[in-house]
């Protein structure tokens, strides 16, 4: 039965959303650990990346109703960003649970937050990956059924090829 076009609809904007939201929750917890503190390459990365997924998101919110121009595009930025929040997760992971949290970058802060700020990123990358599959099942889908239209327009044009032209003789009165 598979995962049809009406149901991958609303769970690609529904995905979307919480994929766009929990980029913009680690840009509002990096931004306020730059603030706080030193700015260690992990924290600068994290902030990177979560500032440019929330512009390149955006695109997404739109591909679901028009995935004939914008799914190739948004499929491309899946697979980056996809790479791109998993490295910025193991970044995370390896800040805040090896040893003490309150001294990894910035220092003095409590481990809620830090930790709050790793599952964060690892939603945003779950979610894009996600996101990349129903993108890839809804670009199928797209494909599936326009190959199918004009499969069945392609097998008209032979069938009437293989009739006679309608301008050849009758047969002759008695031979049928």
């Amino acid at each position: 039965m598979g995962l049809s076009p009406t149901i991958a609809r609303p769970l690609q904007l529904i995905t979307r959303f919480l994929q766009w939201s929990s980029a913009v929750i680690v840009m509002g917890l990096t931004s306020y650990f730059i603030h706080r503190g030193p700015r260690g390459q992990h924290t600068i990365y994290q902030e990177v990346i979560s500032t440019i997924s929330v512009v390149f998101f955006l695109p997404a919110f739109v591909s679901p109703f028009f995935p004939s121009s914008l799914s190739r595009l948004v499929l491309a930025i899946d697979v980056v960003f996809s790479y791109l929040w998993l490295t910025a997760f193991i970044f995370a992971a390896q800040d805040y649970d090896r040893g003490n949290c309150r001294e990894a970058i910035p220092a003095g802060l409590d481990c809620k937050r830090k930790n709050a700020n790793e599952a964060f990123i690892f939603l945003a990358f779950i979610f894009t990956f996600f996101g990349m599959i129903l993108e890839v099942v809804a670009l199928w889908y797209y494909r599936n059924e326009n190959s199918t239209s004009n499969r069945s327009a392609t097998e008209d044009k032979v069938n009437h090829a293989a009739r006679q032209p309608m301008d050849a003789p009758a047969a002759p009165a008695g031979t049928v």
